[in-house]
């Protein structure tokens, strides 16, 4: 069996992830051997350049960035294939999801990566650009992982998926993976409007590390109440979203009303409520839009090593049990990595990559391009 790599950088900025997977077929599903994973931080200057493009860049900047990027995301191929110690002869090819810049759907959607660079680099053949089809489908280009969640992480009985990365993104996956059945959308802000938030009021910090600051404050109910009555919260899936909505304009005003509701609030209040509204946004999402009979929640992503957003979370959707992914798998921070070595698969075996119930493509399409070593 090949290897495939899987390549992902998120929403939060905080780095890159690397997998290397071995996936056996298993009559409708798929049985992921994960060979190993690394995570690599961006450097201070790495994630300035990445947070700047988000918002203001020059066509230079953009092009000498998307083949740095090329270059970092082939190092982080190289240092998974080392800690796999797999040849680079046995891998079939590498799945780059890029950095998202912008974010549009139904109009459009950009990840940087030049993708020749990872190619010409490793020497191996590299799939990427695979929110592009899906966009150009009709769809919204996102959430992608749901074909993961369903061929390699259905269980028994119907389980929700919870991404909590940058962005929070549920999959809503049936017993035995029956793709038919398999719904997912956005949910809303996952770390990014906390991490931001952190870095506002504590410029010295990045993020708040195990959630030290939220667990010694008071979330201000009221603020939370008002933010979640956005338009984006009641919108029907399919839906996706981005730092578009949730950007610094957002949380300079989740902070404003934090002071203005209650001026006496202290800098661990605001981050508290931060934290609030990605848990009880989570929620209002099971709420509206999850009428499965789900037996148990899985949470990956950076988020879910947050202890006080994960309790905050427990309370918001109990009794609904909510447990690690790594409980049942493997380390949760792999998961998204492990599921674009996936998607990589599936379009080197010519198999449709979306979901159109999750992304509202007009039907399955093969997603990425492919850039031959």
């Amino acid at each position: 069996m090949s290897v495939y790599i899987g390549l992902m950088s998120g929403t939060s900025l905080d780095g890159i992830s690397a997998a290397a997977v071995r996936f056996e077929d298993d009559g409708p599903t798929l049985a992921p051997e994960l060979l190993a994973f690394v995570g690599t931080s961006y450097t201070d200057s790495q994630r300035e350049r990445l947070r700047a493009a988000l918002t203001t860049g020059t066509a230079q900047e953009y092009c000498r960035l998307a083949f740095d990027l090329g270059g970092w995301l082939a190092d982080a191929a190289v240092a998974v294939l080392a800690e796999a110690g797999v040849p680079r002869g046995d891998v079939r090819a590498i799945g780059s999801h890029g950095q998202t810049i912008w974010h549009e759907p139904p109009h459009s959607t950009w990840q940087l990566g030049a993708a020749a660079v990872i190619a010409e680099r490793t020497g191996i053949d590299v799939v990427s650009d695979f929110r592009v089809r899906d966009v150009a489908a009709g769809g919204q280009g996102a959430p992608l992982v749901p074909i993961a969640d369903a061929l390699l992480f259905a269980g028994d009985g119907w389980r929700a998926l919870q991404n909590i990365g940058g962005i929070g993104n549920v999959t809503v996956v049936p017993p035995n993976g029956v793709l038919e059945g398999v719904r997912a959308f956005d949910t809303g802000p996952g770390v990014t409007v906390i991490d931001a938030v952190t870095r506002t009021l504590m410029p010295d910090l990045q993020f708040d590390a195990d959630g030290r600051h939220a667990a010694a404050g008071q979330a201000n109910e009221a603020v939370v109440a008002e933010l979640l009555s956005a338009p984006y919260f009641a919108a029907p899936p399919p839906k996706s979203t981005g730092r578009e909505l949730f950007d610094a304009r957002y949380v300079e005003r989740l902070i404003a009303r934090c002071r203005e509701e209650s001026p006496a609030c202290t800098d661990d209040d605001i981050i508290a409520t931060a934290t609030l509204l990605t848990a009880r946004s989570i929620a209002d999402a099971y709420r509206r839009f999850m009428p499965e009979p789900v037996a148990e929640v899985l949470v990956s992503g950076g988020g879910a090593k947050n202890p006080a957003l994960v309790a905050m979370i427990e309370r918001a959707v109990a009794p609904l049990p909510v447990r690690a992914f790594s409980e049942r798998y493997f380390d949760g921070e792999a998961k998204e990595a492990v599921a674009f070595a996936l998607l990589a698969y599936l379009h080197v075996q010519g198999r449709p990559g979306n979901v159109p119930r999750a992304t509202g493509a007009r039907g399955p399409r093969i997603l990425g391009a492919l850039t031959p070593a």
